[in-house]
């Protein structure tokens, strides 16, 4: 996952990492559905061996509000961030939440990793990211992730 794909997890985590403020547009009512990339993979990959050849949904049923979400983040990463609000966008969608039915009775797939696990998974790998490239700007104008110091520091 890139740092600055303005996505709202990695917004979040690089954000609470960087104990800058956690920016959510809106009330933050509207609500998401987070997965495991793992578990997607395994998803692709039944759908890919098995025999079934129509449109199916693989994804994380489990619905959070975006004001949740944040609060699991700001826990997890134990920041001292503050969580803002900004306007709302007008793009912005209400609600998230596949319907897996179809995954489940064709294919033999749900997902496996549980959202907590897979966050802190993810909030481990942005720590790494941030360690090894120093100061990332999420989203925006300004988006950047430094590369890292070839030289050896000269």
């Amino acid at each position: 996952m890139h740092p600055n794909d303005g996505r709202v997890v990695s917004n979040f985590i690089i954000q609470a990492l960087q104990g800058k403020p956690m920016t959510i547009y809106g009330e933050g009512q509207q609500t998401r559905s987070f997965q495991y990339v793992d578990d997607l993979v395994n998803g692709l990959i039944k759908l890919m061996n098995g025999d079934y050849d129509m449109p199916v949904n693989l994804g994380n049923p489990d619905e959070y509000t975006i004001k949740d979400f944040a609060t699991v983040i700001h826990k997890f990463t134990e920041t001292n961030s503050t969580i803002i609000h900004m306007p709302a966008t007008t793009d912005d969608p209400r609600q998230r939440k596949p319907d897996i039915t179809v995954a489940k009775s064709k294919i033999g797939w749900q997902p496996e990793v549980a959202v907590d696990e897979g966050i802190r998974k993810t909030i481990d790998y942005f720590r790494k990211e941030l360690t090894e490239t120093g100061e990332i700007i999420p989203t925006g104008p300004d988006a950047a992730r430094p590369k890292p110091d070839m030289t050896g520091g000269n």
